[in-house]
């Protein structure tokens, strides 16, 4: 059974920037879908980057054009670049991945049955 392990959370300042890694137990190169998720305190869980196995990616348009999806095969990791934080962002971060099913909706919680413990993301000044 596939596992992953996130790392990379942490508190920043407002503006500031973090990368955040999914440390897979086996290649993640020929998972169908691979994505991120956070959790903010009494809200749902919300899909905000997905990336399928032909490389399509989607960003949820809250973080559209401050973070950035991508995964190393060679490493088995799973990347998302976040810059010019914000307050909002504060959440808790997880990543998640699914080998098989469609290559489409990468950012729906729903396709996935394989999830990280998360890692914590603090933005405030």
């Amino acid at each position: 059974q596939l596992q992953l392990v996130e790392s990379g959370g942490g508190s920043v300042q407002p503006g500031g920037s973090l990368r955040l890694s999914c440390a897979a137990s086996r290649y993640i190169g020929n998972m169908n879908c691979l994505g991120w998720f956070r959790q903010a305190p009494g809200k749902g869980r919300e899909g905000i980057a997905g990336l399928n196995k032909d490389d399509m990616i989607s960003y949820a348009k809250s973080v559209q054009g401050r973070f950035t999806i991508s995964r190393d095969n060679v490493m088995n990791t799973l990347f998302l670049d976040m810059t010019n934080l914000k307050p909002e962002d504060t959440a808790m971060y997880y990543c998640a991945a699914q080998p098989t099913g469609s290559l489409y909706g990468c950012r729906l919680e729903s396709t996935y049955n394989i999830w990280g413990q998360g890692t914590q993301v603090t933005v405030s000044s």
